[in-house]
């Protein structure tokens, strides 16, 4: 079990990105959640098997059909316990 946050930058507020990216990761069996950002990021945490949290970032840097990715920043974090689900947060302030 692994854990990574991703912070995605370029046109990727408006376009579906959020959606997209839970139901990518539920097709892959992750748990996490996916929030849009107040400089226009979105950022996310995923949790599973490693080989899906890669194809789930192999993905981001294509995103939803309108998005245009302009950065990936992926990094390990700690895995946490008892959490299911992937869900949508809302806006960060």
């Amino acid at each position: 079990m692994q854990r990574i946050s991703i912070r995605i930058t370029g046109k990727v507020q408006g376009v579906s990105f959020r959606k997209y990216t839970q139901s990518k990761a539920l097709e892959l069996g992750l748990t996490g959640f996916v929030e849009n950002q107040s400089n226009n990021a979105v950022y996310l945490e995923a949790q599973g098997n490693p080989e899906a949290l890669q194809i789930l970032l192999q993905w981001t840097y294509k995103g939803s059909p309108l998005s245009v990715v302009n950065k990936v920043e992926p990094l390990e974090l700690p895995p946490i316990s008892n959490e299911s689900g992937f869900e949508i947060r809302k806006n960060k302030p």
